[in-house]
């Protein structure tokens, strides 16, 4: 019985680190036998090492479902539900486990990102559905997911877990039976409160594998190409490319997005050892659905997960910044510019300007704005974005001014800081200057202010131009590179007439 344990212990690991705590755990093996079981996994026939029934999984999976349903904000769109939910259903079908009960759930956030919970629950974020471009790319993000499920990777994770956190009590029971000490067991139950988060922050590089390999599968027994799943990458890599280049940032999306460079040989065999579908193999398409349901799907923020952090925060979504304004001081703005202003104290006004050449934001004050006495003249550097700023006498006013520039995207806005309270300059200079460090981009999914933006389709024509688009684009910050990111057109790429686009509308 030991033996069998044993060997499904070992069956089970899958890091180095994992197999050097294999002594420790044989040590606790007699205590957790009562508790463990040896599984055959369903979907990969190989051994498991799992602490629970398939009954339990289904409670825990329920259990985190109605966590999620009270924590995170749902995007209601019943027809676009059903939709998701007939794709992701018509996978499940192809799938090794059939049947358990499958549920798929839109999240409302335009983060790109999809995550499972063990025994059937499937969750998919608006911000992932806006850069898909087909029935197919849908289906193999669903498919991944699902292969998570089928070969119950949050379950062996969590078992993998407990016997570490087991074999590390142990350790302490044989120091407390040497040296006399009191022993307090182990708290091995502790582990519902993570399983979401275990979800979206992704399973290894080795789970993650598998689980597309199993989607590929899906995909193809389901009847999509099984490419589809490069094509995900590929769309998702693009998007981590972007991101690189103008936040310095990666994206957040676990599975397909984090685990696989651009070209994994891996994982373009597993997905050639599943087999390929010739074209008249392939019996779903369904991309006038696809586009039917994402017509008028929110892009970015969106109204219902609007959120600020100060009643002083302002918001320009049309240029896509935010700042906080000194408080209580009133707020007045057209277009493109903003003003705060307190009576007898001091103003901030910001404006935008197109950078047509490419000289440093000190060198922009000096030549552009004609400032050349700049006083307490230091650089700028915050949110990976890059300004100057100093102090001048206004020539309009003759009052000591804060003068600020920061370029964010294409463009460079300018801070002018008017200092009326000449007894007490130096608070409000400060004042000014605090406000202008908080100057950023606005996150995705930090608020919405003014119409959501929504996709809307439209068809190419013969002489159909990304940049002459971006001209009249409602999309703040690069939106040439967006909307070719939206159709799968980064970095260069143009449709040929009569191909459906996504527009921002």
């Amino acid at each position: 019985m030991i033996s069998q344990f044993l060997l499904c212990l070992r069956g089970s690991m899958l890091t180095r680190s994992a197999n050097r705590l294999f002594c420790w755990i044989t040590v606790c093996a007699l205590a957790l036998l009562t508790l463990t079981s040896c599984a055959i996994n369903p979907a990969t026939g190989g051994p498991n090492l799992v602490l629970m029934s398939q009954n339990r999984e289904k409670e825990i999976g329920l259990e985190e479902h109605e966590k999620v349903l009270a924590s995170m904000r749902l995007y209601e769109d019943e027809e676009l539900l059903a939709y998701v939910t007939e794709v992701g259903n018509r996978i499940a079908a192809a799938s090794h486990r059939p049947d358990l009960e499958y549920h798929f759930t839109l999240i409302d956030s335009p983060d790109i990102n999809a995550f499972a919970l063990p025994a059937g629950y499937v969750y998919v974020n608006r911000g992932l559905l806006t850069f898909l471009n087909s029935e197919a790319e849908l289906a193999a993000v669903l498919a991944h997911e699902i292969g998570h499920i089928t070969a119950r990777h949050a379950v062996q994770q969590q078992a993998r877990g407990t016997l570490a956190r087991a074999a590390a009590t142990v350790g302490g029971f044989v120091t407390a039976v040497a040296t006399g000490s009191g022993y307090v067991g182990s708290q091995i139950s502790q582990v519902t409160s993570i399983w979401a988060q275990t979800g979206l922050s992704g399973f290894g590089r080795e789970a993650e594998l598998e689980a597309d390999s199993l989607g590929a599968e899906y995909l193809f027994e389901a009847g999509y190409d099984p490419s589809a799943l490069i094509d995900v990458i590929t769309v998702l890599k693009n998007q981590e490319d972007f991101n690189r280049r103008t936040t310095n940032s990666r994206g957040s999306y676990h599975g397909l997005f984090a685990t696989h460079p651009r070209n994994d040989t891996r994982l373009q065999e597993a997905i050639a050892n599943v087999g390929s579908l010739s074209t008249e193999q392939i019996t779903q398409t369904g991309n006038d659905s696809f586009r039917g349901v994402l017509e008028g799907l929110t892009v970015g923020a969106s109204q219902a997960s609007s959120t600020t952090e100060s009643r002083n925060r302002f918001y320009q979504a049309l240029l896509g910044y935010t700042l906080v304004f000194p408080e209580e001081w009133e707020v007045s703005e057209t277009t493109t510019t903003a003003t705060a202003a307190s009576q007898s104290i001091g103003s901030l006004n910001i404006e935008v300007q197109r950078i047509q050449d490419n000289i440093e934001p000190r060198v922009f004050i000096r030549d552009k704005l004609g400032i050349t006495n700049l006083q307490k003249s230091e650089p700028l550097s915050q949110y990976r974005l890059l300004g100057h700023t100093g102090v001048a006498v206004s020539a309009e006013s003759g009052n000591e001014e804060r003068i600020g520039v920061i370029y964010l995207g294409p463009r460079a806005f300018i801070f002018r800081g008017e200092i009326q309270d000449s007894s007490n300059a130096e608070e409000v200079d400060k004042m000014l200057l605090d406000s202008i460090r908080t100057f950023r981009a606005i996150q995705r999914g930090e608020t919405f202010v003014g119409n959501e933006l929504k996709i809307k389709y439209v068809q190419a024509s013969e002489f159909f131009d990304f940049a002459v688009v971006a001209r009249e684009s409602k999309i703040a910050n690069y939106p040439e590179e967006t909307l070719r990111l939206l159709n799968g057109y980064y970095p260069t790429g143009t449709p040929e007439e009569g191909d459906w686009v996504k527009l921002i509308d």
